[in-house]
């Protein structure tokens, strides 16, 4: 992975764990070679490891709606800053542009980015990994969530084929570069089978 995509909150949230966990993940992306992806803004855990990742000498990517730009206080001190004209733009373009995707702990937003990207891997519209930093826990329950779906027949097939997990940023690098992700049929090609 050159490049990864990090989903995180404008908020700081409740614990400083999530705050300090955030800066070591910039500085393990840096460290493992690898630029950061993010959705452009100065506040929150966004910002956090923006700034983490650039006081490490590392290479920054924020792309951000337009809407959103003042809202966010879009962070101008980036390697490069793209401003584009809706979420679903800037969605895409974070997709494309990075190699693996790591949710921290976040709010709606962050759930929204990171079911959207798993959906993806699921539907075989990318090969890329996907992680989450389990920072104190954070994600416990939406795990356990996520496997009970599996038992109940929602989930057609094991979450870790697409999905890993850790609470600490090297480990978790780890287990995405160690991935190895399905041949998925896409929708497409299943029909044309039929």
């Amino acid at each position: 992975m050159k490049t990864v995509c990090v989903y995180c909150g404008s908020r700081m949230g409740a614990n400083s764990a999530y705050q300090r966990e955030a800066r070591a993940l910039g500085h393990t992306l840096v460290q493992s070679g690898c630029g950061l992806v993010y959705g452009g803004g100065d506040v929150g855990l966004m910002g956090t490891i923006a700034h983490a990742v650039m006081d490490a000498g590392g290479v920054v990517t924020g792309i951000i709606p337009k809407v959103l730009m003042h809202q966010e206080l879009g962070l101008k001190e980036v390697t490069e800053l793209v401003i584009v004209d809706s979420m679903h733009e800037r969605k895409r373009m974070m997709a494309e542009r990075a190699d693996g995707f790591i949710a921290m702990p976040g709010g709606i937003g962050t759930l929204e980015e990171l079911f959207e990207i798993i959906t993806w891997g699921y539907l075989g519209l990318h090969r890329k990994p996907c992680g989450l930093l389990n920072v104190n826990g954070y994600f416990d329950e939406l795990l356990y969530f996520l496997n009970h779906a599996e038992s109940e027949g929602f989930m057609h097939q094991a979450l870790e084929r697409y999905l890993v997990w850790d609470a600490a940023p090297e480990k978790l690098l780890r287990k995405m570069s160690a991935m190895v992700l399905p041949k998925v049929e896409t929708i497409i090609e299943k029909a044309e089978q039929s």
